[in-house]
């Protein structure tokens, strides 16, 4: 299983990112995927994922009515479209998948996963 994320980068407040995740290994289509966040010192946090399922989507609160999480399966592309960034933004980037059938029903839960991308670093200054 790999996961590549990329598009990270350091903007102003108020500008815009999309991030890519090209996953290769897995069912892509079948799996729970999400996007989420870390700063040093501090736990990962989702910020917004699909539920393989049934195609639910999640936000963490923060980030609903910015950002925008997309999946494009011929690709087995994962995108996150940001808009709007805000300094409280800027972390390292993660995506990352799981097998819903084999447990874990709450794609927003960073304990359910088992693959993960190396991230990418998204640095926004007001």
């Amino acid at each position: 299983v790999y996961l590549v994320e990329s598009g990270g980068g350091s903007v102003q407040a108020g500008e815009s990112l999309r991030l890519s995740c090209v996953a290769s290994g897995f069912n892509f289509a079948r799996y729970d995927i999400g996007w989420f966040r870390q700063v040093p010192g501090k736990e990962r946090q989702g910020v917004a994922c699909i539920s393989g399922n049934d195609g639910r989507i999640w936000y963490r609160d923060s980030v609903k009515g910015r950002f925008t999480i997309t999946s494009e399966n011929a690709k087995n592309t994962l995108y996150l479209q940001m808009t709007n960034l805000d300094p409280d933004d800027s972390a390292v980037h993660f995506c990352g998948a799981y097998d819903p059938t084999l447990g874990g029903s709450y794609c927003m839960l960073s304990s359910n996963y088992d693959y993960w991308g190396r991230g990418t670093q998204v640095t926004v200054s007001s």
